[in-house]
């Protein structure tokens, strides 16, 4: 007797297109983030690959995708990688809430949008203070 979904395996084949869909969907907006990083656009397209070309233009280690691996971690970490992308892009942390909350939206924002790539965030130096004022002259008799 045949379920309700019959047993020819076409719900398999199903899943396995609507994965590949939404996983070009999202890396659509990460080939034009890569490109904008000046980092080749392809590689958003390699599962793991991306993640370190992520992480390299967000300026975190390229040891942390061993994170992503991690339960819960990977949560944390995600968004540590957003809010430093957020912030490569001159955006700040109400930015980084719509990256986690409407990723693909705000992905496309940076992607196609006017955002422009100002470095990595994460390896940037804290901005210096300006150097003291010369002390004065004193005059000479």
């Amino acid at each position: 007797m045949l379920g309700a979904y019959g047993d020819n395996g076409s719900s398999a084949g199903t899943i396995w297109l609507w994965i590949l869909l939404v996983y070009v969907l999202l890396a659509i907006p990460y080939f034009a983030i890569f490109r904008k990083a000046g980092k080749p656009g392809w590689a958003a397209f390699i599962p793991i690959y991306s993640t370190i070309v992520l992480l390299e233009v967000v300026g975190r280690p390229v040891w942390w995708v061993v994170l992503f691996f991690v339960p819960f971690v990977n949560l944390v970490i995600y968004i540590i990688v957003l809010y430093d992308l957020a912030k490569s892009f001159g955006h700040g942390g109400w930015f980084t809430v719509g990256l986690v909350v409407l990723s693909w939206i705000f992905l496309m924002i940076l992607g196609f949008g006017s955002s422009t790539y100002r470095g990595p965030a994460a390896g940037a130096p804290a901005p210096a203070a300006p150097p003291p004022p010369p002390a004065p002259v004193a005059p000479t008799a």
